[in-house]
């Protein structure tokens, strides 16, 4: 129900807002219809239809725009590649539509399903039985067909766990800003990821993101968070 009245009210501003969509200026329609913007979790099947069917699809793009743009960058800090992954697909669907490859109504088609896969994407750690902050860690290790190919996603999910855990038994409330627990911690990584017979070619760059991936959570990891 909340949802019907956003996209309502979202519609009473048209007038207000439709000219400088036209001209691809960005614009917080929400704000403007001084309304409060909807969670993506809760995006049902009914919401979606409800902006593909809405007449003015420059309005029905800028709301999907909009709800996934804050949903994606809410996740930077819990989840390094899949935002990143995430945002390249948001930001893709969008040049399409600039470039005019597409049409505002296959952008919304695209940026339907976008929502969609996030809604997947978030039931898969459940499904794993593993944590928000150990599913990090395993997407930051299974980012590269290598290790897909050569280790079974099993393998993969026990060894995300084992970092997760040995980061977390060894950064100390400084460790970002103290570089010899750093380079600590990069040869923990880079021993655990040799134990478990990580492709050899990739252990560095996997290294690297277990890291970048670490510090993102190092309030969650230290228990400050």
């Amino acid at each position: 129900m909340t949802q019907l009245v956003t996209l309502r009210c979202v519609y009473d501003v048209v007038e207000l807002t439709n000219k400088a969509l036209v001209t691809e200026r960005v614009i917080d329609v929400f704000d403007a219809a001084g309304i409060k913007k909807p969670d993506i979790s809760i995006l049902s099947e009914e919401f979606l239809l409800e902006v593909k069917n809405m007449v003015h699809k420059n309005i029905a793009l800028e709301v999907l725009k909009k709800l996934l743009n804050d949903e994606i960058k809410s996740r930077v800090k819990k989840n390094l590649l899949q935002s990143k992954s995430l945002m390249e697909m948001l930001e893709n669907a969008i040049r399409k539509y600039h470039n005019k490859i597409l049409t505002a109504a296959e952008v919304i088609e695209e940026l339907i399903e976008l929502s969609k896969d996030i809604q997947k994407m978030d039931k898969e750690p459940g499904e794993m039985g593993l944590s928000d902050l150990e599913y990090a860690f395993y997407t930051a290790i299974a980012n590269n067909d290598s290790a897909r190919e050569l280790m079974e996603k099993d393998k993969l999910r026990e060894l995300a766990v084992v970092l997760y855990e040995k980061v977390k038994e060894n950064a100390s409330i400084d460790w970002t800003i103290k570089e010899s627990v750093k380079a600590k911690l990069k040869v923990i990584v880079k021993r655990t990821l040799r134990q478990y017979g990580y492709p050899p070619d990739m252990q560095k760059l996997a290294t690297e993101t277990v890291l970048k991936q670490a510090e993102l959570i190092a309030e969650e990891l230290t228990g400050k968070g």
